[in-house]
């Protein structure tokens, strides 16, 4: 693909578009660093909604439902660096390898992506140099900045997953996923499980994998970092009740983890 390629596209994002992503408590003094991939649902204008109607971008496949919140509130609570990336996964999905088939996905839950079908290599890579690449570079921007400066990072990884997908009804209210490495996972999945009121997943309902993922394999094991993804089920997180209920409950079992989760480290 020349440049000229992409140079002839019209500019993606226009100065009426909101910005890539949130930095929340900038200055904050926690270990634990948090990352919401998914929380936004926003589209360019110049893309007319990827020819979806908005209740389609409201539904899972537009953005985890209740997770900026969750995020939000968390990252008070435990004076906490988060991010939030502002645009739809149907855009274009940052917690994906660029090799990924569901970086830009045709069809998501049974649902065409008018929008997405038939894209060319250029309008790939638009996509990936407007929203991929800078929400990633800041992530690593920060993550830089925190070694270099000898802070210790303890990363997490903040999505929300839907009760039901193709027809099967998901039992967890949470799921804590990892790959190769299980120093954060298997802390969480205990403490959470000891709360005696939940129902948690173990890499479930999703498992991560290098194909799959970005955030694990390359912010978390590519660094060496303490690190896990964590999935809320976004009926018990879709209002702001459950958002400030979950943060408060997230932020006492880190609060708590936090010495066990150091010296890991």
């Amino acid at each position: 693909m020349a440049d000229a390629d992409l140079r002839a596209l019209p500019a993606l994002l226009g100065a009426d578009d909101p910005a890539i992503f949130s930095v929340h408590r900038a200055q904050g003094a926690s270990p634990f660093l948090l990352l919401a991939d998914h929380a936004g649902q926003q589209v360019p204008r110049a893309l007319a909604d990827l020819g979806l109607p908005q209740a389609e971008l409201d539904r899972h496949i537009g953005w985890d439902i209740g997770i900026g919140g969750t995020t939000r509130a968390l990252a008070e609570r435990l004076d906490a660096w988060a991010i939030e990336q502002t645009y739809s996964r149907l855009l274009i999905d940052c917690n994906r390898p660029l090799v990924s088939p569901t970086l830009i996905p045709e069809v998501s839950d049974h649902t065409l992506v008018p929008g997405n079908a038939g894209l060319s290599p250029a309008q790939r890579q638009q996509r990936i140099d407007a929203i991929h690449a800078p929400y990633h570079a800041r992530i690593d921007a920060e993550l830089d900045a925190r070694r270099d400066a000898g802070r210790p990072t303890l990363l997490v990884m903040m999505h929300s997953f839907t009760p039901v997908m193709n027809g099967m009804q998901r039992p967890w209210h949470a799921g804590v996923l990892y790959h190769q490495d299980t120093r954060f996972a298997h802390a969480l999945l205990q403490a959470l499980r000891d709360e005696g009121d939940l129902v948690v997943g173990d890499n479930e309902p999703y498992s991560v994998n290098s194909s799959s993922d970005y955030a694990v394999p390359v912010h978390g094991e590519g660094r060496g970092l303490v690190h896990v993804e964590l999935e809320i089920r976004q009926d018990l997180i879709a209002d702001a009740a459950g958002q400030q209920a979950w943060a408060e409950r997230l932020a006492r079992i880190f609060s708590a983890l936090q010495p066990q989760l150091l010296a890991l480290g």
